[in-house]
């Protein structure tokens, strides 16, 4: 079993940064891909980015050349570098794993991030 717990979420101006960071315990060996999905207020929930065990990343056309993801030396804490803010990245960030061990990923619980002057 692999537990998340995310931080780094809060109120940004537009074109500011703002760094998440996804802290895994539990089978962190299991663990053969992050990432991290958001949802707005009433929108669906949307893939941001993942990164896999050998290091390639994915990354939404929204967000693409404004975020970059990463995993630490470690490979227990997983980061989302979030830069040139807009207000539509306004949304709860969440943070996924899959692993070998369950047929499903586990998540955190979320963390709040805001975009507005």
């Amino acid at each position: 079993q692999v537990h998340l717990v995310e931080s780094g979420g809060g109120l940004v101006q537009p074109g500011g940064s703002l760094r998440l960071s996804c802290a895994a315990s539990g089978n962190i060996f299991s663990i053969f891909v992050m990432g991290w999905y958001r949802q707005a207020p009433g929108k669906q929930r949307e893939l941001v980015a993942f990164i896999n065990n050998d290091g390639s990343t994915n990354y939404s056309d929204s967000v693409k050349g404004r975020f970059t993801i990463s995993r630490g030396d470690t490979r227990n804490t997983l980061y989302l570098q979030m830069n040139s803010l807009k207000p539509e990245d306004t949304a709860d960030y969440y943070c996924y794993a899959f692993s070998t061990v369950t047929s499903m990923p586990s998540w955190g619980q979320g963390t709040q991030v805001t975009v507005s002057s």
